[in-house]
C-alpha cells in the first residue's frame, strides 16, 4: 500500500515543476510497481492532480463558468483549442518516439532566457490572443514523451505576463483539458485501469493541493526571474536524465 501512496505523492509534487512528471512517474512506477503498466498508471495518477487544479482554483473555475472573467475565458478557449488540436496530430504522428530530451533542453534554455528578460524587465510586443496561441502550441507539443507541459506553458506565458501568480495559475488551469483528454482516452482504451489502487489517486490529489499552495505562496515572495531560472535549470537536468535513460 505504501508504494502507491509514495507514487501518488511524487505525482502530486512533480506535476507542477518543469520536469516531465509522466516520464518520471513511468520510471519510478516501473521499479516500484511491477504488476501494472507504468505508462497507464502514470496517466491514471494525473487524474488526481487534475482534481487538485479544479479544487485549488475553484473560484477561477466558477468565474469562467459564470462568464465573470472574460479575459481568462478567452485565453482558456484559444489555448485549449490550439493545444488539443496540435496535441492530437502530434500524438498520432510521432507515437512514442523519444525526442523529448532535445525539446526539454530547448525549453530549459528558453526559460533561462526568459529569466534574463524578466530581470531586465523586457517583454515581447505581442497581443494576448497571440500569446494564447503560443501557449496552446507549446502545450500541444508536450504530448511528446519527456517534454514538460508546465515548463512549456510557463515559458510561453512568461513572454507576455509579468505576474508570477498569474503565470503559474494560467499554466495549471490550462492543463485541465489536456489531462482530461489523455486520462479519458486511457480509461476508454484500457478498462482494467478501474482496478488500479485508488489510494494512489487520493495521494496524488492531496499532495497536489499541498504542493500547489507551497509553490504559489513561494512565487509571491521571490523574484520570478529566479523562479524561471530555477525552472530552466530543472528542465536542463530533466533533459539530461531523459537522454541518459
Amino acid at each position: 500500500m505504501w508504494e502507491y501512496v509514495l507514487l501518488g505523492a511524487l505525482q502530486g509534487i512533480f506535476e507542477w515543476i518543469p520536469i516531465s512528471s509522466q516520464g518520471l512517474m513511468t520510471i519510478f512506477s516501473s521499479f516500484i510497481v511491477t504488476d501494472i503498466n507504468s505508462i497507464d498508471f502514470s496517466l491514471f495518477l494525473h487524474l488526481g492532480t487534475m482534481f487538485a487544479v479544479l479544487i485549488f482554483f475553484r473560484k477561477d473555475w466558477i468565474n469562467l463558468i459564470l462568464l465573470r472573467d472574460k479575459e481568462l475565458l478567452r485565453f482558456f478557449i484559444i489555448a485549449s483549442v490550439v493545444s488539443l488540436s496540435l496535441g492530437f496530430v502530434v500524438y498520432k504522428t510521432i507515437g512514442d518516439i523519444a525526442i523529448g530530451s532535445g525539446l526539454l533542453f530547448l525549453i530549459g534554455f528558453g526559460l533561462l532566457l526568459t529569466s534574463w528578460f524578466q530581470k531586465k524587465d523586457i517583454r515581447l510586443n505581442m497581443n494576448k490572443d497571440f500569446n494564447s496561441v503560443i501557449v496552446g502550441l507549446l502545450q500541444g507539443i508536450s504530448v511528446i514523451p519527456g517534454v514538460s507541459r508546465s515548463g512549456s506553458t510557463i515559458f510561453g506565458l512568461s513572454l507576455k505576463e509579468n505576474d508570477p501568480s498569474e503565470i503559474l495559475k494560467k499554466s495549471y488551469i490550462i492543463s485541465l483539458p489536456a489531462v482530461a483528454a489523455s486520462t479519458g482516452y486511457i480509461f476508454i482504451s484500457n478498462p482494467s485501469i478501474n482496478s488500479f489502487p485508488w489510494v494512489a489517486l487520493l495521494s496524488s490529489f492531496v499532495f497536489g493541493i499541498i504542493s500547489l499552495k507551497v509553490l504559489l505562496d513561494f512565487s509571491k515572495k521571490v523574484n520570478f526571474s529566479k523562479i524561471t531560472m530555477t525552472f530552466g535549470i530543472l528542465c536542463l537536468i530533466g533533459g539530461i536524465m531523459e537522454w541518459l535513460i
